[in-house]
């Protein structure tokens, strides 16, 4: 049992804080209709890994670099005449297509494929878990400082920038939040299920919600429900974690819909 303990608390206190970020950059993300940004943001973290492998560097620096990267292509190639899903998937599409083609030829990063598709949150340890809370906490404050001007945005930009709020500078702040959590979530769920451990709980705290207070609220509670019986799970199945986490909260949300189409017709 506590062999168990050593491999799985450093793990579950890792997706426990994660779920702090989660929980309103996921919300976030449904309001600004930018669902697509956190997969090409993702996808992108592969290319990253490459480039960290090809030059013997931490993976961390490789899928930052990466991940800035991307927010300054995006901040350029921003134009009224482009839509921003069409550029997303531009994006998302080269950089997964790079990331794998530059693998294929790094033999060393091939056995570890898997673990930066779908992650390996096993792989915690207690030595990475106070830099984890350190960054985390820091992301928290900023967001904390820009909450209510991205939700003025979130629900009228015109509005927004009528009554002072610099729209540019807050969606650069967002576009910032999101690589650290990209980052940050590699270990956890891999570069392609990333999306889903935004969007899942948010979508299922929608259904729960009357506010974007209690969005937040339930959107964590999700998440946190998610990680906790996904992880545990995936221990005791011997399964993917990241997978298995995903796959927790899309049943969260299919008993949630469910439950909703229930009562409306009751």
């Amino acid at each position: 049992m506590m062999d168990w303990l050593q491999l799985l608390l450093p793990a579950w206190i890792m997706g426990t804080l994660l779920v702090f970020l989660t929980a309103p950059l996921g919300c976030l993300m449904l309001w600004r209709r930018m669902s697509f940004f956190a997969d090409t943001m993702a996808h992108g973290t592969l290319l990253g890994v490459a480039i960290a492998g090809a030059l013997s560097l931490p993976l961390w620096m490789g899928v930052t670099f990466l991940a800035l990267l991307l927010v300054a292509i995006l901040w350029v190639l921003h134009d009224p005449r482009l839509p921003n899903d069409a550029l997303l998937a531009l994006c998302s599409a080269t950089l997964l297509c790079s990331g794998l083609l530059f693998i294929q030829h790094l033999p060393s990063l091939r056995p570890e494929l898997l673990s930066y598709l779908f992650g390996d949150l096993l792989t915690i340890s207690w030595t990475d878990l106070p830099t984890f809370a350190i960054v985390i906490i820091l992301a928290l404050g900023v967001l904390y400082k820009s909450w209510q001007a991205q939700i003025q945005i979130a629900i009228d930009p015109d509005m927004a920038v009528s009554e002072g709020v610099n729209a540019k500078w807050q969606r650069l702040i967002f576009m910032l939040l999101l690589a650290l959590f990209t980052v940050l979530a590699l270990r956890a769920v891999g570069s392609l299920l990333m999306g889903a451990l935004l969007v899942i709980p948010a979508l299922t705290a929608r259904l729960l919600a009357n506010s974007p207070h209690q969005m937040v609220i339930w959107a964590f509670v999700i998440a946190q429900i998610g990680v906790t019986v996904g992880l545990w799970s995936s221990a005791g199945l011997n399964t993917s974690t990241g997978l298995t986490i995903v796959l927790t909260m899309a049943v969260l949300f299919a008993m949630m819909f469910i439950f909703q189409k229930f009562k409306k017709l009751s």
